[in-house]
């Protein structure tokens, strides 16, 4: 495909009211189904609501103008989103040593790997050579406890729990990409309707619609870049830039992965101190912008990830109202709402972690390690269960090669014990 730039005349001469629909329903959902999740994995490493929302707004406007910038530059349909898998991780990780201030500077390092990813091949290979079944694993493991939520919904309140679960699957049934907006729609009504609002909040609400921006000064220390920066660097480039790649090659883009990297990783790095944790290639909105339904002619599918940039970065500025709104409610029913969001992902990636007979003993060490959430020496179980799940997978590997020498030289063995 090509890279040339073009004029703006001949770019608008590209626009189409399909790319227009598309860019925009690509911004709705990318953002109405995780940003749930990214809220509370913010909350849950010390965010405050205000720090939460300057977190979102931050992610969303990165979002929107790397979208914007690499779509323009390169004309192709690449698709950004923030890491909902490394949102999760957050979520199970929860506070570490230093609180929010240490978070930031994970986030910080998380950018400056990916940058380093992008330009420095042996990395981004040594990032690719992680075993699928290992990094699948982790991800599962760190996705299974907010999947819980949902069913602890229904049991700390089935009027509100059940609502949200049953919009999820209904709408799913006929339409899978509109389920989590469904489930959030049922959330904003259970809120409305169900939920006792206290006297004063909707004029707090009124106000939170200015855009309220928090920096927050990161404190570096080993917790942060053990237990966050590199898990978050691992779970972003697995399970989201490495696979947004694969979403444009089938659709017959060929971009060169490295610079877009780093690009991510740039606008990483500027969303961090105002609270942002990663911005990465998107992989399932990267499928709308870059398939047939953004338009037909594959040259001009570009145009769609431009008008999705655009439309991430008006709902960035929403972010304090939609914070102060979702904070009104229970917190498990938000959880919920996210829990749903990543079913999908936990179900693929549980499915390609044990898939693979060799390495199904290894993807297990890695996923109850992970899923347990025990922290060892103030480091998180995402951590350890990788490195548990690799030894393991290591010492498999290192028994069957002995095994195959014994096989093929049944002397060898006893000629080392005579020696």
């Amino acid at each position: 495909m090509r890279h040339s730039r073009s004029s703006s005349p001949a770019m608008l001469k590209d626009f189409s009211v399909q790319a227009l629909f598309m860019g925009l329903l690509t911004a709705f959902v990318g953002s109405a189904s995780s940003f749930a999740v990214v809220l509370h994995g913010l909350q849950a490493v010390g965010a405050t609501d205000v720090q939460a929302a300057s977190g979102l707004m931050a992610l969303s406007i990165s979002m929107g103008v790397c979208a914007i910038v690499l779509s323009a530059v390169t004309r192709l349909p690449i698709s950004i989103a923030w890491s909902t898998p490394g949102a999760a991780l957050l979520a199970s990780t929860g506070a570490i040593e230093g609180g929010f201030n240490a978070a930031v500077g994970a986030f910080l390092i998380c950018a400056a790997l990916i940058i380093v990813a992008g330009l420095f091949k042996p990395l981004g290979r040594a990032v690719a050579a992680i075993p699928a079944p290992l990094a699948n694993a982790m991800l599962a493991g760190v996705l299974i406890g907010l999947c819980f939520a949902p069913v602890k919904a229904i049991g700390f309140n089935p009027l509100f729990g059940l609502p949200i679960v049953v919009a999820w699957i209904v709408v799913g049934a006929f339409k899978r990409l509109w389920a989590v907006p469904a489930a959030l729609a049922a959330f904003v009504l259970v809120l409305a309707f169900g939920v006792d609002i206290p006297d004063g909040a909707l004029g707090s609400l009124e106000q939170s619609l200015v855009p309220t921006v928090e920096i927050v000064r990161p404190v570096f220390n080993l917790a942060g870049l053990v237990s966050i920066a590199l898990p978050l660097f691992i779970v972003t480039m697995a399970s989201q830039n490495i696979p947004g790649i694969a979403v444009l090659k089938v659709n017959h883009y060929d971009p060169k992965p490295g610079p877009l990297f780093a690009v991510t990783g740039f606008f990483s790095l500027l969303s961090a101190p105002f609270g942002g944790h990663a911005v990465n290639l998107a992989a399932i909105t990267a499928a709308m912008c870059a398939g047939q339904d953004a338009h037909a002619d594959p040259k001009r599918r570009y145009w769609a990830s431009l008008i999705a940039g655009v439309g991430y970065i008006i709902l960035g500025l929403l972010a304090g109202a939609v914070t102060a709104f979702v904070a009104l409610a229970p917190s498990i029913l938000i959880e919920a709402v996210a829990g749903l969001a990543l079913v999908g992902a936990f179900s693929s990636s549980a499915m390609s972690a044990f898939q693979a007979p060799d390495s199904r003993e290894a993807a297990a060490i890695t996923f109850l390690v992970t899923a347990s959430g025990v922290s060892f020496g103030g480091i998180s179980g995402a951590f350890w269960g990788l490195i548990a799940g690799g030894l393991m997978l290591a010492l498999s590997r290192l028994v069957k090669i002995w095994k195959d020498r014994a096989q093929s030289d049944p002397g060898a063995f006893k000629r080392l014990r005579r020696q």
